[in-house]
């Protein structure tokens, strides 16, 4: 009964992912993620300058 025995044991440790080669589809959707990024990054920036786009929803009147 060593003390080092006791308790949890650590797990192996899980093999390398091997780097797949991509082929020009996946190198196409790649790059046109990036762009859409790139096109919703500059909208946002855009659109953060300007005002609410929306009044405020339901507008009460002051009548009863």
């Amino acid at each position: 009964m060593s003390g080092r025995e006791g308790g949890k044991k650590k797990p192996l440790k899980a093999p390398k992912k091997q780097s797949k080669e991509m082929d020009e589809d996946e190198v196409a959707y790649k790059q046109k993620q990036k762009e859409d990024q790139k096109a919703m990054e500059a909208m946002k920036a855009k659109a953060a300058g300007k005002g609410p786009l929306t009044g405020g929803g339901i507008k009460k009147s002051g009548k009863k």
